[in-house]
């Protein structure tokens, strides 16, 4: 991770076949695309990857997330819940709908506590958000049992661990939608952009016209197609669509590279007692785009990350104190700071995460260190990090 680390002539020749067609845009000009249609390859490539029926491409992964929310008809005053160590982009497109994200602990898996997602269920609950951070996933058999006993949507932000599984499934096809990012530094990337996956034909229905200002897309005149209901610009270039058309192809070949260079660095920790691994929920497997793990204090971590920092072991995160990733940080959600007035339903429901005691999130965020898994680093690079990391943590234990 990411993938621009390894661009090559498969990305170029894709963006060369749109650069030499002229058109930029994913939909008409039908006549001058000498029959290049990029976004629509990559959205049967996703499809048959994820194994779902549906695949729809977007703008970011953000315009995914919306996208997803409003097709499966989620508005004014709905409760989604997420948790409180996720990218802010999980609660901008909770609230771009006007529905409130409700935040909930997280657990050792450094996802959904599907306790307390129980726990903050009410009667305008309508979905469940598991954010699968760092490349691995929430308990998701306990979250669809929750899901299913409350007749709640399941949503799966898989943006972080495309690649991922559980129980032999591609994570983002087990709830009744599932969202990835291919922004520029994901797994693979299309520079900016994003997809949602789904089995359900009502909600891809939606999806496909809700982020082309509505447009029912039946007819090759784009001037002719009706407007079933409002929608937005949640469009991707053909340009975008065209390098993760080339990056799709090559997942394989990245999740491997990752695999070998998280076992090199995980073996190496293994060796030291006082490191814990973060839980894999049984069945799932990682993409291994982050080595996470836990340290004994929160004060022992915070001095370790900064050692690590100073002794030249790069892309290591501490989550606790940095503000894009963290409920901490986030005091423009929790302040309800907009440059405009938020909806009346969003400030009534919101008021619950303000006064919510997210202790047992401190207990784990706060002892976690995250060590990106690069994809460039050659065997022998990855080797000498995994010894001074090691001895790093070792001497600052």
């Amino acid at each position: 991770m990411p993938g621009f680390e390894l661009f090559g002539d498969s990305e170029r020749k894709q963006v060369q076949d749109v650069l030499d067609s002229g058109v930029l845009m994913r939909y008409g000009f039908d006549g001058m695309r000498n029959g290049h249609w990029k976004a629509k390859e990559l959205e049967t490539a996703l499809s048959h990857r994820m194994q779902t029926t549906y695949a729809h491409l977007c703008s970011s992964g953000t315009a995914a997330l919306t996208v997803a929310l409003a097709s499966a008809g989620v508005g004014a005053g709905d409760e989604v819940i997420m948790p409180t160590f996720t990218f802010a982009a999980s609660f901008e497109s909770i609230l771009a709908i006007g529905a409130v994200p409700i935040l909930v602990d997280v657990d050792d898996t450094l996802t959904l506590n599907p306790e307390a997602v129980e726990n903050a269920i009410t009667e305008n609950t309508k979905v469940v958000m598991p954010v699968h951070m760092c490349g691995s996933m929430a308990d998701l058999g306990a979250l669809k049992s929750i899901c299913k006993k409350y007749n709640l949507l399941l949503l799966e932000d898989a943006c972080q661990a495309i690649g991922g599984s559980y129980h032999g499934k591609p994570l983002g096809s087990i709830g009744d939608l599932g969202c990835f990012s291919f922004d520029y530094v994901k797994t693979i990337t299309c520079g900016e952009g994003g997809a949602l996956i789904t089995n359900n034909e009502t909600f891809y229905e939606n999806a496909h016209k809700y982020s082309d200002h509505g447009h029912d897309h039946l007819g090759s005149d784009r001037g002719a197609e009706e407007h079933p209901f409002l929608g937005y610009n949640f469009r991707i270039s053909e340009l975008n669509a065209a390098v993760g058309l080339a990056q799709v192809s090559r997942l394989d070949e990245f999740l491997a590279l990752q695999k070998r260079n998280y076992t090199i660095l995980r073996e190496a920790l293994s060796k030291l007692p006082e490191v814990i691994f973060r839980k894999v929920p049984d069945g799932g497997v990682e993409n291994y785009s982050f080595l996470n793990f836990f340290l004994p204090t929160e004060e022992i971590t915070r001095k370790v990350h900064k050692v690590l920092g100073k002794n030249g072991v790069d892309a290591c995160f501490y989550w606790y104190d940095n503000n894009w990733h963290y409920y901490r940080k986030w005091e423009h959600l929790l302040e309800q700071k907009s440059l405009g007035k938020l909806p009346s339903e969003v400030k009534k429901g919101f008021n619950r995460n303000s006064v919510t005691d997210f202790s047992k999130s401190d207990h784990w965020i706060g002892r976690t260190i995250s060590c990106l898994v690069k994809l460039s680093w050659t065997e022998e690079e990855v080797r000498k990090r995994a010894i001074k990391l090691t001895e790093t943590i070792k001497k600052n234990l």
